[in-house]
């Protein structure tokens, strides 16, 4: 008998893996084959619910280092020494897209880090833009159904894309830098990360700042222009997955270093924009970029499936010294992202290995579906006890944020919907200006004409050549509300918020 035998999940061999047990020659099957009914079952099951959004991405193991002391801010031990090493895996994705979809379609790119930490696993689970759509997690399902397929036609609609942006005018930032040709990035690897989100740190002494982080490519930014996309989403749809993975199989590890921008929080309070706004960036004029690190990506996964389809990256996972902000889609995300992963994986999804920390784990949770983990033993299964089960950790707590007001629901100012998108565009190289309104009139031209005329005036009030550039490209200069040019803010005015991208 061969030592590598064929055996069924339990571990019995399997004599026969050719030939199902039939009733006789040419008998029906018999439901005594259980080889049988335990592989087709198997099969029937490979597939988990794929992400509602992220669905389509790839990923790589490496490392993060300190290159920069930062303690001075945070008390988290995986920042607290120049040349200390924490094991990151990192999952790059597009959004909106299915997980057959093609890789150069015109999408933001997630960018979620996961540091497995001594203190815990750390998630900072990103995009490659610093900004989003809507600033609201209530708005979120809407946002994500109007980028799906249509219920009837099951085709992407481009009537319920552009009509929720041009009714929620929030988006025009993020629209602007989707439709730039930083839309499609070249590869995984050419392109920054983001937080996007401000976040707290806490020093030992229990001061705390807000941070926004930068994940900057070192091998430099690389777009395609919409036709090259488009031509390689037809002949090579896993084009950037298959990059990414050939090129550290290739020993070409990319790189990307890491940066923060520090707010006081007395500066943030009286700060030009809101710092906790997600639509919004913060000048870096204002806050220079801080050094902390770098990250190496050197070890492909050994298995797709089990090291990146399973990873389940989630906002809420912070370690000592890292803690949120009253930044509302944040706040939302801290229960989407979980209750996600408790979807799709199951309430046990953090003892799967690529999930797993490398720091103990000791908590009263026990049984649910899969636990895999020998569920405490024989231990004390309840707090507070006798038995010396483990004890909450005092130390650990971080300060709580400061509530202003009272509870309700408050909307923002419509006046800084516009500001930094016409920035942006005052900011980008002609030849820039020109594919971004290129790439704008052949995705807004295929909505309704009512949708172009609404979505047509936010452009103008980001700027006015903007709005009248687009106006012209969809043939629609005659129709458009020139009028709003008087909304358009101080169109002079120069500030770099385009070194948010650079």
């Amino acid at each position: 008998m061969s030592e590598n035998r064929l055996t069924t999940a339990t571990g019995s061999p399997v004599a026969d893996n050719q030939n199902s047990q039939t009733a006789g020659y040419q008998g029906p099957i018999l439901m005594q084959d259980v080889h049988l009914i335990e592989k087709l079952a198997a099969f029937n099951r490979e597939r988990i619910p794929e992400r509602v959004v992220h669905a389509k991405g790839a990923g790589a193991f490496g490392y993060f280092e300190v290159t920069h002391d930062v303690s001075e801010f945070t008390r988290a031990k995986f920042l607290s020494t120049v040349g200390k090493r924490t094991p990151v895996l990192i999952r790059f994705s597009t959004v909106a897209g299915e997980k057959g979809s093609a890789d150069t379609e015109r999408d933001p790119r997630g960018f979620a880090i996961k540091f497995y930490t001594e203190e815990g696993n750390y998630d900072l689970v990103g995009n490659n833009t610093p900004v989003f759509f809507i600033r609201d997690p209530l708005k979120f399902p809407d946002f994500i159904h109007s980028q799906k397929r249509h219920p009837v036609t099951n085709c992407k609609n481009p009537d319920a894309i552009w009509d929720f942006w041009s009714l929620s005018p929030e988006s025009i930032h993020q629209v602007t830098i989707l439709f730039s040709n930083r839309g499609t990035p070249r590869t995984y690897r050419h392109m920054h990360g983001y937080g996007s989100h401000t976040f707290q740190w806490v020093n030992e002494a229990g001061q705390g700042v807000w941070v926004k982080y930068h994940i900057r490519t070192e091998q430099g930014i690389e777009n395609w222009r919409r036709h090259e996309a488009v031509q390689l989403a037809g002949e090579d749809p896993d084009y950037s997955t298959r990059d990414l993975f050939e090129s550290i199989q290739r020993k070409e590890y990319p790189e990307w270093s890491v940066w923060v921008q520090i707010i006081p929080f007395d500066e943030a309070r009286n700060y030009r924009f809101d710092v906790f706004d997600v639509t919004q960036t913060i000048s870096q004029k204002d806050y220079p970029l801080i050094p902390v690190g770098r990250i190496v990506l050197n070890r492909n996964p050994d298995n797709y499936f089990a090291q990146i389809e399973q990873a389940a990256f989630s906002p809420a996972n912070v370690v000592p010294g890292i803690t949120f902000s009253p930044d509302k889609m944040l706040q939302g995300r801290l229960f989407a992202y979980a209750d996600a992963h408790r979807y799709r994986l199951g309430i046990n999804h953090t003892q799967l290995p690529v999930n797993r920390p490398l720091s103990p784990v000791t908590n009263y949770q026990r049984d649910g579906a899969m636990r895999v983990d020998g569920n405490g033993g024989d231990s004390v299964y309840y707090e507070p006890n006798s038995f010396h089960g483990p004890k909450q950790d005092p130390a650990a707590s971080e300060p709580g944020l400061s509530l202003q007001g009272l509870s309700g629901s408050y909307a923002y100012p419509q006046n800084q919907f516009y500001t930094q998108a016409g920035d942006l565009y005052r900011l980008l190289p002609e030849s820039e200006k020109t594919d971004l309104i290129d790439n704008i009139a052949a995705s807004l031209g295929q909505a309704q004409k009512n949708i172009q005329l609404r979505q047509i005036g936010h452009f103008y009030k980001a700027d006015q050549e903007y709005g009248q550039r687009i106006a012209e490209a969809l043939h629609l200069a005659e129709a458009a509300p020139t009028h709003l040019q008087d909304y358009t803010g101080q169109t002079q005015r120069q500030v770099s918020f385009l070194s948010h991208l650079d």
